[in-house]
This record gives C-alpha cells, structure tokens and sequence, in this order.
C-alpha cells in the first residue's frame, strides 16, 4: 500500500476528525515555534512508540517543512502496513501561510 498525497486545504477539512493523526517530523525547535493544533511530533527516536498505539486503519498526515521529507516518512509509514498515510504538499510552511490561526504554540 502507498501513501497518497493531500493538500493543506483537505487536511484543514479533516482536522475535525477525531481519528486523523497529524505527524510533524521537523525538528523540535521548529515544532516547538509553532504546529498544526493536535499534531505530535514524530522523529526517530519515537517512531517505534508511535507506531505501538496508533491503528492501521487510522488516517495519518505526515507534515514536514515544505512537503518534500514527509514523503519519505509517509513511504515509511505504508511500508509498515498503515493503510491511510499521507503526505502534506506544501508542508508547514503553506500551512502556517493559509491557516496562521491554526498555529499552535
């Protein structure tokens, strides 16, 4: 299974779902400054934990800075059996541009 890709616009509409999981993989200053609300930051060193208590069917947005790392980490993620990851084109950078009242600190 592959991940598929999804504008920040989508990903706005389904940040009402309960279910939907926001994964930012920038570095932790960059999460730290700002992130999309409910989003948990993912990096190497908690990949295994977070991969223990998510489900495989739960949808899974992976957001980086401009939309170009996320894939990989997306690639990853189908990899491993999630059936629902995505990548975020245009990343935080065209988040934090479109939605800046939807930056949480």
């Amino acid at each position: 299974m592959a991940y598929k890709h999804i504008s920040v616009a989508q990903t706005r509409e389904l940040l009402d779902n309960d279910n939907v999981v926001i994964a930012d993989i920038r570095d932790p200053n960059s999460f730290a400054a700002g992130h999309i609300p409910s989003a948990e930051h993912l990096n190497n060193s908690n990949i295994g934990e977070f991969m223990l208590h998510k489900e495989y069917d739960q949808p899974i947005i992976v957001v980086c800075y401009h939309g170009i790392s996320s894939q990989g980490a997306a690639g990853y993620l189908a990899e491993q059996g999630f059936d629902d990851v995505y990548s975020m084109d245009g990343g935080f950078s065209v988040w934090a541009t479109q939605f800046p009242e939807l930056v949480e600190k």
